[in-house]
């Protein structure tokens, strides 16, 4: 698109001292006649843009405008990079790589080899991720409603929504918007989406709330967990809930202490350990946890 080439261009300039239209014509994979249109383009949206004909001639900007050029600093600008190259790691194209060459054109402070923080926010389900999130991005820009079937806890069932926001929350991907069936916003996860399509019907945007992502409102605690784990359970307690959430014993296992959120959830979790963890309490999902070993005892007995 033209817009974008001529933010690439004014990036360029901003970034070198002078630089030639061939050079710009072959960057952009245009004529050099295309890039002379958009210099003009550029001079008469009020940038001070001077040539200079000739050997060791070209195209900058004039000397007082260049003092201030942006109003990043290299930090900052790298800070803006990192983000860019994050959406990158979920998107199905290149288009945040391009961005973030065009912003970091001549400027080598800015480019990848003194980039220090790298965040990738892909997933195990990125073949299926990237074009989701593309159809929602097309929902939201062209207000258009979106059809998916979701599987929720409770069920599975078809939705229809307006879709306002793309949220990365909790190590996964989510879309808030106003559920048709709900009459009212929903948050909506990704992986749980499926057949996800625009319905062709439009819709009129409402005022938005946004949505209230704190964790004790999203997970609401309630279930409080005692166990005792084994030692080498440790290094997953301080990943998964921090050095606070246990207390040493004087025979190296690990008295555990945690709001939980909600009991399938938990008995899940606890299975992962295995037989290094013992549930104390609440008493009545222990007692369901010994008659699910129980049972799975059976199972394997036979």
């Amino acid at each position: 698109m033209k817009i974008d080439r001529l933010i690439g261009i004014l990036s360029v300039l901003l970034q070198q001292d002078m630089v030639t239209a061939p050079c710009l014509a072959e960057r952009f994979e245009v004529s050099r006649r295309t890039i002379n249109r958009d210099i003009e383009d550029l001079c008469r949206a009020g940038i001070p843009i001077v040539t200079m004909p000739g050997a060791g001639g070209g195209i900058s900007i004039m000397e007082n405008y260049k003092v201030n050029r942006t109003v990043f600093t290299t930090r900052e600008m790298q800070d803006i990079l990192a983000g860019l190259r994050s959406l990158d790691s979920v998107s199905g194209t290149n288009q945040y790589g391009l961005l973030m060459e065009k912003l970091s054109a001549g400027g080598s402070d800015f480019m990848a080899g003194n980039q220090s923080v790298l965040i990738d926010l892909s997933s195990w389900y990125k073949a299926d991720l990237a074009p989701k999130i593309e159809i929602i991005r097309a929902a939201i820009d062209g207000r258009q409603e979106l059809e998916f079937l979701y599987f929720s806890p409770k069920k599975e069932g078809r939705r229809r929504i307006e879709s306002y926001y793309l949220i990365f929350r909790w190590s996964s991907w989510y879309v808030w918007g106003w559920c048709t069936s709900c009459r009212d916003f929903r948050l909506f996860k990704l992986n749980r989406m499926a057949e996800l399509r625009l319905s062709g019907a439009g819709f009129e945007p409402r005022k938005v709330p946004l949505p209230d992502l704190k964790n004790e409102r999203i997970f609401p605690g309630g279930i409080r967990v005692k166990a005792v784990f084994e030692p080498e359970c440790k290094w997953r307690l301080v990943e998964e809930f921090g050095l606070d959430c246990f207390e040493e014993q004087e025979d190296g296992k690990l008295l555990f202490h945690a709001d939980y959120t909600d009991q399938d959830n938990l008995i899940s979790w606890l299975l992962t350990f295995g037989d290094r963890v013992e549930l104390l309490e609440p008493e009545n999902i222990r007692k369901e946890l010994r008659e699910m070993i129980e049972a799975m005892r059976k199972r394997y007995a036979q």
